[in-house]
């Protein structure tokens, strides 16, 4: 079994309709949202991620958040036979579910221990599911152009003020 719905992702074009036949004027997509595809996008746990612990393989909640729900149902038992920072459980609880696990290291038992229960307090932080990923690019930032490579208007700019400060003949 395998639930579509709860993983949707949302539509590139949400208002797009037929424009003709039978179903002109009605909406060519599914309002839940389209399949997400054999990609998903979902950044690790690095040094800065909010999820981020001592543990040196850690997995974000989201990944394993979009596992349960599309493969488990509601009350269902996850089992996570290498439980390390308890992300199983956590995702879970959060959908309703009953959670069980093994470790054998006993500061990763106790750190599970932890979030686990900060999870059921209300107070663990982590990535929302539905929070896009951060693209440098779209986003503006000048650290994603490297330095020694020219622009076509760096370029120009070079070729119109030669080095010597003559300008350059036209």
């Amino acid at each position: 079994m395998f639930h579509l719905d709860p993983v949707r992702i949302p539509q590139k074009y949400p208002g797009k309709k037929y424009f003709k036949g039978p179903k002109a004027g009605q909406y060519s997509c599914n309002p839940l949202g389209k399949n997400p595809g054999d990609l998903w996008v979902i950044p690790n746990v690095k040094s800065n991620h909010v999820e981020k612990t001592e543990h040196p393989c850690q997995f974000p909640v989201e990944l394993i958040e979009r596992l349960v729900l599309s493969l488990t149902n509601e009350g269902d038992w996850v089992l996570d036979p290498f439980l390390g920072t308890g992300t199983t459980v956590i995702a879970a609880i959060r959908h309703g579910r009953r959670g069980a696990g093994a470790e054998t290291v006993p500061k990763y038992v106790e750190l599970a221990r932890q979030r686990i229960q900060q999870e059921m307090q209300g107070t663990l932080r982590t990535r929302p599911m539905d929070r896009p990923v951060y693209d440098p690019v779209e986003s503006g930032n000048s650290l994603t152009i490297a330095p020694w490579e020219k622009t076509p208007q760096q370029a120009t700019l070079f070729e119109e003020n030669p080095p010597d400060g003559r300008k350059a003949a036209p």
